[in-house]
C-alpha cells in the first residue's frame, strides 16, 4: 500500500499521467493550500483601496493598520463575504447548482467600484481554475461553466465557499480561514505600502484575531441575513484609487 510519504519521495502512483490527487488529501491540507498566500488567485496583486488610504495619510501606523482592517471585516467585504462563503458552500453541500449561480449574481452586483469587481471577480475565476486544473475537482469546472453560460462573474467568496462545501471542509474552520486569508492578505499590503516591519505586521494580525472568529460566527449563524456593508470610507477610498496616479496594487 502506497503511503503519501511514498507518494512524495518516489512518484505519484499510476505513473506520470495519474491525478496528483491520488494520494487522497485531508480536509486540513487542502484548507491551507486553498487559504495560502501561494494559491495562484493573485490576491497579492490587490490592496482593497488600502493604498488609497495610506496614500491619504488615514493609514499609517500599525495601529490605524488595525482599525482600518478591522472596519472592513466588521462592516465591509469582510462581513459580506463571510455571509456569501456560507451560502455557497451550503449550496453546493445541497447539490443547489441554481442557487449557487444566483448567489453569484448578487455577490458580482454588490462590490462597490470598478477595481473592486476585478479583484473579486478575477481571484474568484483563478480560485474555480486552480481547483479544478490542480485538485481535479470537477465541480468546480462545472460552476465556472455554468456561470459563463449565465454570463455570471465568479466571485471569490462563492468560488472558495462551493469548493469548501464540495470537498467536504469542516464549515467553521473554511469561513474563518477564509477571514484569515482576506485580513492576512490587507495586512501584507499595508507592511509593504506604510512601510511596516514584519513584527508589526504579526501584532496587527494577531490583534485581528478575536474580529476574524466574530466575523466568521456570524455569518454563519446568520447567513441568510441581508447582504450589505457600511463601510463607507473604504469604498470611498476604493474609488479613489482608480485614478491614483502612481500604485503598486491593482485595487
Amino acid at each position: 500500500m502506497t503511503t503519501e510519504g511514498q507518494v512524495l519521495l518516489y512518484g505519484w502512483p499510476g505513473g506520470p499521467e495519474a491525478p496528483l490527487v491520488a494520494a487522497g488529501p485531508r480536509a486540513l491540507h487542502r484548507l491551507l493550500a486553498w487559504t495560502s498566500p501561494s494559491f495562484p488567485i493573485g490576491a497579492f496583486s490587490y490592496s482593497h483601496g488600502l493604498e488609497q488610504a495610506i496614500e491619504d495619510g488615514t493609514v499609517g501606523t500599525a495601529e490605524t493598520l488595525a482599525g482600518w482592517i478591522g472596519g472592513v471585516l466588521r462592516f465591509g467585504a469582510g462581513r459580506t463575504d463571510a455571509g456569501f462563503a456560507v451560502r455557497a458552500a451550503r449550496q453546493a453541500q445541497a447539490g443547489d447548482m441554481a442557487g449557487l449561480v444566483e448567489t453569484a449574481i448578487v455577490s458580482s452586483a454588490l462590490t462597490p467600484a470598478g477595481e473592486r469587481a476585478l479583484e473579486a471577480r478575477q481571484q474568484g475565476r483563478s480560485f474555480l481554475e486552480a481547483v479544478a486544473r490542480g485538485w481535479a475537482l470537477n465541480e468546480a469546472a462545472d460552476l465556472a461553466a455554468r456561470l459563463d453560460a449565465a454570463e455570471v462573474p465568479a466571485t471569490l467568496p462563492i468560488a472558495a465557499g462551493a469548493c469548501g462545501g464540495w470537498a467536504g471542509l469542516p464549515e467553521d474552520m473554511l469561513i474563518e480561514a477564509f477571514v484569515h486569508a482576506f485580513a492576512a492578505n490587507l495586512v501584507s499590503a499595508g507592511v509593504r505600502l506604510v512601510p511596516l516591519g514584519q513584527t508589526d505586521g504579526q501584532r496587527v494580525l494577531a490583534a485581528l484575531g478575536p474580529v476574524i472568529g466574530a466575523v466568521a460566527a456570524a455569518a454563519r449563524a446568520g447567513p441568510e441575513a441581508a447582504p450589505g456593508g457600511a463601510a463607507i470610507l473604504a469604498d470611498i477610498a476604493a474609488l479613489r484609487h482608480e485614478t491614483l496616479y502612481s500604485r503598486l496594487f491593482r485595487s
